[in-house]
Order: C-alpha cells, then structure tokens, then sequence
C-alpha cells in the first residue's frame, strides 16, 4: 500500500495515511471562506455557552467565558437589584436583566446598548479561530487541504506556532475593546451624555487616542499569545496524536483477538480482502472532549497569573492617560510608561509578600475559575472540530495499518 509523505508525529503510527488524490482542486480553493465559517461558528458558540453556562451556575458569564468587554455592563448599572447586591435572582440573569431594561428603555435598548458590545465579541473570537486555521495551514501543509482529518497530524511546534500567531493577532484587534472595558464609565452613560453604546466607544478612543488603546498592551500580548499557543497545542495533541496512539494499542489485535472484536463497533473484509477494525463510535468523542478538558486547563495555567498581573496594571489607566496628555516628547511619554510597570512590579511584590509568594499569589482562586470556564470552553472547541470537519472535504478513509487487518478512521 502506498505511504503519505510528511514526517511523522509522536506516538503516531507511521503508517497511517491519507490518500488525497480524489481532492478536487476548485473546492481548495474555497478553504478560506470555510475557515471563516468555522471560526465564526466556533466563536459563536463559546458566546451561547456562557450564557448557559453561567445560568446554571448562577453567576455572571464573565465568569465562565472572559469576554473581552462585558455587554450586559449598561444593564447592569441600571438595574436597581445589582446596584443593591440583592443577591441571586432570576431578575439578576441575563434574561432577567434584558426585560428589566426592555420595560424602562423600550426594545431599542438592544440594538444600542447590548449588540455592539456582543457582536464585537463575536467577532474578536471569530479572527481567532479563523487565523489559527489559516497560520495551521501555512506552517503545515497537509492542513491547507481543509480535509476532514489532517493527516498526519500537526506536531505540537506546528500547532503553538499557529496558537501564537492567532492570539498575537486577536490582541491587536481586541486593544480597543480592552481600552473600553477598562475605562468603560457607567456614570457618563447614565448621566445621558451618550446615546448607545456606539457613541460612547467612538467619543472614548478618539479621546485615549492610539497611544491610550495599546497602554499595558504588552501584557495583553503575552497573555494572548502563550495562552492560545498553549491552548490549541493541547487539543490537537490531544485530539489527534493521543487517539490514534490509544487506538493502536486498544485494538490490539496480536495480544487479545477476543477483546479487540469485541472491542470494535463493526468488523468486514472490504479492504483489499484484509480484515478492518472501526472503532467504536463513543471513542473519538471521548478524546474531543477530553482534550477540550486539558486545552482549557493549560491555557488557563498560563493565562491566570498573567490576569492578575494585568488587572494591577490597569488600575493605573486613568492616570497614565492624564500624565500622557501632558508630554509633548514621545521620549517623556515612553519614561511615563516605564514608570508605571515599574510600580506595577513594586505593588505586585508587595501582594506576593502579603499572600506568602508569587505563586500562592497568582494563582490564588485558581482552580474555581478553571472548573467554571472549562465547559463553555470545551463546548467551543468541539463545534469548532465539528464544523470544521463539516465543511472539510471528503477523502478516502484514514487507517491504521497492522500486520494483519487495519483499523479505519471515518
């Protein structure tokens, strides 16, 4: 049987293969756009999971999903039971909340003040999975056919490669929305100087200028970053390298003949008259969300310290915009920057001595975060999977070759 070209990855059968000759090369040519589609669904569907999520649990959804600006914020100030902390209440959920709004502001208070913010969101998670598929793609070849299974595999330098552009990417379109968030004013709303939300973003980065908008982006930009590389490394190695390591060695056919026929969800002799193996249906489910599971846990490891560091730094915002627009030398502004990430670290070193160490520090809270975010996040990334193989292109089956039958991969 012929062999696929490429190199192998870890754990990885060397004679699993795809044969990609029956791809059609007009429909290659449409992978962009379903790279779009994959992205947006995928995005999409983290931002309806929080909201579930986070009705379940009873909390808000920033707490199951870290959307970069918070688009229930207006509602919030203006609903009386959240500014009295009345404790939980179906009144103090996201529908509950809408129709408190909707009763005092009419249904326009939607497409003013929740849209936006919402549809920015969107959009944001969009440009991440959407250029994590196209960087995959460039850095690994077999990626760019948007076949239904990549073969073989990317190897995880690939993939964090991928994940590190794709969030070095996001960063610098979400700077402006983290701007926002972060000097987002519920008084000036209120006051009636604005009339949606859209008037109040535009008048606030005019005023911050470009300057504003990346201030304490560096730590952005890490978070970002490492995070998604680390995110979307996981799953993949996961997804891909540890299944197919599993199913050679659970259809292990030499050792256990009994076990493995019982083992498999349907056996034949359609191959080439050699015997093929189909593993059970509930297997490649398992690993996806497993390795949803894991992505989350290791993004989170690195993400979670890198939080806190940044919520400390962006307390000084606001004055490091009035300082700025006192500088006229953009050498005095770059010493202004410089002076507060140095009272960042002093007041960051002080919060350590105070909670015993860096680390107990950092990552205090740790794993109550973690637990809350991972099914949202999960959730996220198998539609993504799923709609990628959706709109990836039909191929002849993968399988594993063995010395005397095959386990095929649908």
């Amino acid at each position: 049987m012929p062999q696929a070209a490429g190199g192998s990855s870890p754990g990885l059968p060397n004679n699993l293969y795809i044969d990609p000759d029956s791809i059609d090369d007009d429909v290659l040519r449409k992978k962009q756009k379903k790279h779009a589609a994959t992205g947006a669904s995928a995005a999409g569907m983290r931002a309806v999971m929080s909201q579930t999520i986070a009705f379940y649990f009873r909390a808000p959804a920033k707490a199951f999903f870290r959307t970069r600006i918070d688009y229930m914020a207006y509602a919030k100030a203006i609903n009386p039971r959240v500014q009295r902390n009345g404790g939980w209440s179906w009144r103090t959920t996201t529908p509950g909340l809408l129709a408190h709004a909707i009763k005092n502001h009419g249904w326009d208070f939607i497409p003013k003040q929740v849209l936006p913010p919402l549809m920015a969101n969107l959009s944001v998670g969009a440009v991440l999975y959407t250029s994590y598929l196209q960087c995959l793609g460039a850095i690994h070849e077999p990626a760019s056919h948007a076949s239904k299974r990549v073969y073989p595999p990317p190897p995880p330098s690939a993939t964090f490669t991928a994940g590190f552009l794709a969030g070095t990417l996001q960063s610098v379109v979400a700077a402006p929305l983290d701007a926002l968030q972060v000097r987002f004013n519920t008084r000036e709303m209120l006051e009636g100087h604005y009339k949606s939300i859209w008037q109040y973003s535009t008048d606030k980065l005019r005023d911050i200028g470009v300057r504003g908008i990346f201030a304490g982006w560096t730590l952005s930009l890490a978070k970002d970053s490492l995070g998604y590389g680390v995110f979307f490394s996981t799953f993949e190695f996961v997804k891909a390298q540890g299944y197919y390591a599993f199913l050679k060695r659970y259809y292990d056919f030499e050792r256990n003949p009994k076990a493995t026929l019982a083992r498999a969800d349907s056996t034949d002799n359609s191959l080439n008259g050699r015997p093929t193996i189909k593993p059970h249906y509930l297997l490649e489910p398992t690993f996806l969300l497993l390795a949803g599971v894991a992505a989350s846990l290791t993004q989170q490891a690195v993400q979670y310290p890198l939080t806190e560091l940044q919520n400390v730094h962006f307390e000084r915002l606001e004055s490091l915009d009035y300082q700025c627009k006192l500088q006229k030398r953009h050498i005095d502004v770059l010493r202004v920057y410089w002076s507060a990430y140095e009272k960042t670290y002093q007041q960051c070193k002080m919060q350590a001595r105070r909670f015993g160490g860096w680390a107990k520090w950092l990552y205090k809270g740790f794993w109550t975060n973690s637990i809350r975010q991972i099914p949202s996040t999960s959730a996220g990334l198998i539609v993504f999977e799923i709609v990628r193989r959706k709109y990836g292109i039909d191929v002849d089956a993968a399988r594993i070759e063995k010395e005397r039958y095959d386990i095929v991969l649908t």
